[in-house]
């Protein structure tokens, strides 16, 4: 194997320049499938059977399907199904946070289950209405329940963002394929873009420990 990243070690900074494309869709995604999620999951524990059904059967669609399949659905069905073409920034993250959404809601609902059933008979018994209930006292508990298993949905949105250069977003690895088909080298260009994946998700992770472990001490 002859490897020379000599060639490509120029094409670095316009490499990196992708950060902030994949950043900006990472984090709006995240905070739309977090939002969605926390709904989705009140949806879900809700004695309306009909709330359950829609909640479940958008999970169930969102989870079963490719994100590919979603994103491509978004961006290149749009211009059929609305009249007008989404711009590719807009398509990700509304893939990415819709998708999110599924995932995310269920890991909220496990945390709110997991919350001592105590905690709602006593609130319940001293009058506190139930939105109140439920943003004071129960989701603030399943929060620290749920840290690491949204941290890992965060680690899995950033990987999985790479997936934008199918639309033609110049994110990092967008960037890298285009240095790639300039020096008809796509080895080194994408393992440099892989290593940047690798920081950013490394950098995430201690980011979530850090924020875990802080939750901890303040029990």
């Amino acid at each position: 194997m002859n490897l020379d990243f000599s060639g490509v070690l120029p094409s670095l900074p316009y490499i990196l320049q992708g950060i902030g494309t994949t950043l900006k869709v990472v984090v709006l995604a995240a905070l739309l499938g977090f939002a969605l999620g926390i709904i989705l999951s009140l949806c879900k524990i809700s004695s309306i059977k009909v709330l359950n059904w829609i909640a479940d059967f958008y999970t169930s669609i969102f989870r079963g399907t490719p994100l590919v399949l979603q994103l491509m659905l978004i961006y290149f069905g749009s211009p059929q199904v609305f009249g007008i073409q989404i711009e590719p920034f807009t398509a990700a993250f509304l893939s990415f946070g819709l998708n999110s959404a599924a995932y995310i809601s269920e890991i909220i609902r496990a945390g709110i289950l997991a919350v001592d059933k105590g905690q709602k008979e006593a609130a319940m018994a001293l009058g506190v209405p139930y939105r109140k209930m439920m943003m004071d006292i129960i989701l603030p508990q399943a929060m620290k329940n749920i840290l690491p298993a949204i941290m890992n949905e965060m680690i899995t949105l950033t990987k999985e963002s790479a997936v934008v250069t199918i639309i033609g977003l110049n994110d990092i690895m967008r960037r890298a394929y285009i240095v790639g088909g300039q020096s008809y080298r796509f080895f080194e260009p994408i393992m440099l873009a892989g290593l940047i994946y690798y920081v950013l998700v490394m950098i995430l992770t201690i980011v979530g420990k850090l924020v875990e472990r802080r939750m901890r001490r303040s029990d």
